[in-house]
């Protein structure tokens, strides 16, 4: 119930505030030519406008928020204020002197109030309604004092002559009384209350330095908009309109910084109007130093003072706006959302630890760094890490490492500490290099693993390859031999018949030891080099081109390259009913280009998936290289691997 009547007793105010202000403006533009006011609008006619509606939209959603009700009862001070004046105006020229008097009390109260309550005190309390600290208490309440002197002074001024009077005749004070310090009263209290006005965004300043990222944007609102006012104010009555459309933009900061709407990316528009500004001013005043002291000493050649002092203020323009730049960011985000720091701490976490741990930890400091609700990093091969939720709609930006695409940073919605679209932007362009770089080396140690997995199955299975040749080959040729001198024993007249068999048993287990041999390395390559051992292979009819040197190469790329000229020959010899047979061993700066052509029928259906075209392929693909089986352009086929070299 007692909120219902604060949003009542806030909309009244509202209503009668822009009444009378209207009702004034009215009067005003429509007042003599003498009689009208030397600055055509005051700020107190927009504060007499916004702030109360501001205020009480404010009390609608907040009712017990001390900065609404600041702005309810200072706007309808100042249209108060600019009410009675119009209305002093008014009657003064129709000759009611009287009335004039006592509306010029009026208005000079309202213009007291108003600029305690929206000059002062306001600025003070922003944003959460409560003082910086307890020292600012006494400014609070030399504001009440120096207001309340001022409303006493204004109400008891004595009369002015009518020299440096600004209308044609002097509007009697009915409360008047004749002190002699009247006017100094009146200085004092004027710079008193600019003091206290200058006070008050310094306040604003020093709550912005000591807080966190959250208060510093709302804080950057009004500041913004209250420094400018401060300006205006400052500057003189020749800046009237500024000071007007400052006025007016103080609510409407208010009202964002309140709620904490970030709508329109106002604080990035804050921020580019700072850096526009901090450098409209340092380039003008080293432009006008530089050919100021360039005058001096080439005096007489203007056009070439005006070219150094051009390429001067050129020289230092980008570094200046970086400088201010990051200044500005420090100022509205504070550190924890600085680039640098961001960069930092994911180097640090890059060096102190292992790919997959690192992915995990880049991923939590990148969160954490842009203020979101949720962070991930896929990366390409299946592996992911997350930190946080990423809501329903994350931003996909993808991962690349010197070109090659290694995943995608999924980043969820912005969380309490947030910042600006552009800002967030440089963020991630500052934290991607290092999460690519993360997760190629997360891609590399997958593929590390894996090609160790297959070398220990390929370790394994040509472990079982052995002993089974050996028990099933080997063993039972030995265990026969034993059998046979055992017999040969017992039965003397069967001796040469045993030793016979014996003989051709003990060749069988040597040939059996050679092809043992022989599937773990070829002793061709040993003793006639891979052209030599490849020429062998291949018998009459088949034609061997060699092309570079091929000494020296790796045993690895020699046995390979060996392995896949026999798979293919064997596959011609069985399969191609080919009229002749070309293999070609090229070697280049790249590798090793093994090709053998053949003019037969061609690759038949369904062998590409055959163990022995798989077995070329994976020869090549353990090196780094390929290994394609093709159609020959005019019949036949060919086969054609490529085994890098600097991978071995």
């Amino acid at each position: 119930m007692a909120a219902v009547r604060g949003v009542a007793v806030a909309a009244v105010l509202a209503v009668v505030s822009v009444c009378l202000t209207v009702a004034g403006l009215v009067v005003q533009f429509g007042l003599p030519l003498a009689w009208r006011p030397e600055v055509p609008m005051a700020a107190d006619v927009p504060a007499g406008l916004t702030f109360p509606v501001v205020g009480a939209f404010l009390v609608l959603q907040r009712p017990r928020h001390v900065l609404a009700w600041l702005m309810c009862w200072g706007g309808l001070a100042c249209a108060l204020n600019v009410a009675g004046k119009a209305g002093m105006l008014q009657a003064a020229a129709s000759g009611q002197m009287e009335l004039a008097g006592v509306l010029r009390n009026v208005g000079a109260t309202g213009w007291a109030a108003g600029g305690a309550l929206l000059a002062v005190l306001l600025p003070l309390f922003a944003p959460d309604g409560r003082l910086p600290s307890r020292r600012w208490l006494p400014v609070s309440v030399l504001a009440v004092v120096v207001t309340l002197v001022e409303v006493v002074r204004s109400l008891l001024r004595p009369d002015p002559s009518l020299d440096g009077y600004p209308y044609p005749v002097v509007i009697a004070n009915p409360l008047a009384v004749d002190f002699p310090f009247s006017e100094a009263l009146h200085q004092g209290v004027f710079w008193a209350l600019q003091a206290l006005i200058v006070s008050a965004l310094v306040s604003m300043v020093l709550r912005l330095r000591g807080a966190d990222p959250v208060v510093r944007r709302q804080i950057a609102w009004p500041l913004a908009a209250f420094s400018a006012y401060v300006v205006c104010l400052l500057a003189g009555p020749g800046w009237w309109a500024a000071l007007v459309v400052a006025t007016a933009l103080i609510p409407v900061a208010i009202a964002f910084s309140v709620l904490r709407y970030r709508l329109f990316d106002f604080d990035e528009l804050i921020g580019r109007a700072l850096v526009a500004g901090g450098l409209l001013a340092a380039v003008g005043a080293a432009y006008l130093a530089v050919t100021g002291a360039a005058s001096v000493f080439v005096a007489g050649y203007d056009h070439a003072a005006g070219l150094l002092a051009a390429v001067a203020t050129g020289a230092f323009f980008h570094p200046l706006h970086v400088r201010l730049r990051r200044l500005v960011d420090r100022a509205m985000y504070g550190t924890h959302g600085d680039p640098r720091r961001l960069t930092a701490r994911l180097a640090d976490e890059v060096r102190d630890g292992d790919p997959v741990t690192a992915l995990a930890a880049v991923t939590e400091v990148t969160r954490d760094g842009l203020g979101a609700t949720g962070v991930a990093v896929e990366v390409l091969g299946g592996r992911r890490a997350v930190s946080g939720e990423l809501g329903d709609a994350p931003r996909a930006v993808p991962l690349v490492w010197h070109g090659e695409p290694v995943g995608t940073l999924l980043v969820g919605p912005q969380g309490a500490r947030r910042f600006s679209r552009d800002y967030t932007e440089r963020l991630v362009a500052a934290a991607a290099p290092y999460l690519s770089d993360v997760a190629h080396a997360v891609r590399m140690s997958a593929d590390l693993q894996r090609s160790r997995e297959r070398i220990l199955t390929a370790r394994e299975e040509e472990r079982r390859r052995l002993r089974r040749d050996l028990h099933d080959g080997l063993g039972q040729a030995l265990a026969g031999m034993s059998m046979s001198l055992a017999r040969a024993g017992d039965s003397p007249g069967a001796a040469d018949r045993l030793l016979g068999d014996l003989r051709e048993g003990m060749n069988e287990v040597a040939q059996e030891v050679r092809e043992l041999v022989y599937g773990l390395s070829p002793p061709t390559l040993e003793q006639l080099g891979l052209a030599g051992a490849v020429r062998a292979l291949a018998g009459p009819g088949v034609v061997v081109e060699t092309r570079g040197d091929l000494e020296g190469l790796p045993a690895v790329v020699e046995t390979a390259a060996y392995r896949i000229a026999q798979e293919a020959l064997t596959n011609a010899a069985k399969h191609a009913r080919a009229s002749w047979v070309r293999v070609s061993l090229r070697r280049t700066a790249a590798g090793l280009a093994v090709r053998v052509e053949d003019d037969g029928v061609g690759v038949p259906s369904g062998a590409e998936s055959s163990v022995g075209f798989a077995s070329m392929r994976e020869r090549a693909a353990e090196l780094g290289g390929s290994c394609a089986i093709l159609p020959r352009a005019g019949g036949g086929t060919r086969v054609k691997a490529t085994l890098p070299l600097s991978s071995v």
